[in-house]
């Protein structure tokens, strides 16, 4: 009972403290700026990273197995990740990436404590196939895995946003010159010229933007990417002690290896000079749906063997 109404605490603590970032990050865009969301983030998800850890530990102890059992577990560690990541960030003062990050965790940390997920709050025996030592390293890859595959490509989402922005500010500059009557308007088209310059001041820090956005992308990917091989290998060894075969071809793995290829692409793009930056990125945005059908779509078929019900995530 202890364990329970502490986990309880842990779990409304963290989730609120994230819904206060979230609301003064929104105030200080639209209102008024009340405090710097920077300073405030890099506080608050510290805190949370350590509630959450409590959280899962408090867990782990009164269920006697690692927290990864379910949806609902896999969420809450889905969340402490992100938060992992975020403290990475404050250390390389990457506000880019904690901005993902902030967002990320309220949106993860909500669901898990919505109604939805009531009954799977509730720790329950393992089933047969998950009484493993593998459990741990297998599904924490894959979880890990899922966290820096998602901002990575929220990173390289943003990047699109920020290009496809400026260059249609460019364009409808262009066509607004080209509609200038050549003679007597010179002197404005001069000016327009200027501003439109792509090393104007505004468009010089849209470009280091732009190369941050694309840089910091690479390398979240980059180490996402490790995480989920990791993650498949050590899964296919899993699978073949409980269930006789490396590779079966469920649904869940189907999806994990076109995650697995869908960053891989990226990667080989990414490290093509004719493809960096909007087309790297385009297949990095592409990830960030296929990651969403991989860890949460499957399982709600509720096929495969990777599936215990609904809302129950198997994961080995």
């Amino acid at each position: 009972m202890i364990f329970l109404t502490l986990e309880h605490i842990l779990t409304h603590i963290s989730f609120s403290i994230v819904s206060i970032v979230m609301t003064i990050r929104l105030i200080n865009l639209l209102i008024i700026e009340l405090i710097k969301p920077y300073d405030l983030s890099e506080k608050s998800l510290i805190t949370t990273f350590l509630c959450l850890t409590g959280l899962l530990v408090t867990r782990w102890v009164y269920s006697g197995h690692f927290p990864l059992s379910d949806l609902y577990e896999s969420l809450i560690f889905l969340s402490w990740s992100f938060s992992l990541i975020h403290i990475v960030a404050y250390f390389k003062q990457n506000k880019n990436l904690s901005a993902i990050t902030t967002s990320s965790t309220i949106f993860t940390q909500g669901f898990a404590t919505s109604g939805i997920l009531t009954e799977t709050h509730k720790s329950a025996i393992l089933a047969p196939a998950l009484q493993s030592e593998w459990l741990i390293m297998h599904v924490s890859m894959m979880i890990l895995s899922y966290s820096a595959l998602l901002c990575g490509s929220l990173l390289s989402t943003a990047l699109l946003v920020v290009t496809f922005r400026n260059k249609s500010k460019r364009f409808l500059k262009l066509i607004e010159l080209l509609s200038f009557d050549e003679i007597e308007y010179s002197h404005e088209r001069s000016t327009i010229l200027r501003n439109t310059s792509f090393f104007s001041g505004k468009n010089y820090y849209k470009a280091q933007l732009i190369q941050q956005l694309d840089f910091w992308s690479y390398r979240v990917i980059s180490l996402g990417f490790l995480f989920l091989t990791i993650g498949i290998l050590s899964g296919a060894v899993w699978a073949n002690e409980a269930w006789g075969s490396y590779w079966s071809w469920d649904p869940k793995e189907i999806w994990a290896f076109i995650t697995w290829m869908i960053f891989a692409i990226y990667l080989h793009t990414r490290t093509t000079k004719n493809f960096r930056g909007e087309n790297s990125a385009m297949v990095a945005a592409l990830g960030f749906l296929i990651i969403w059908i991989c860890y949460f779509g499957v399982n709600l078929l509720g096929i495969g063997l990777h599936s215990y019900g609904s809302f129950t995530l198997m994961s080995r």
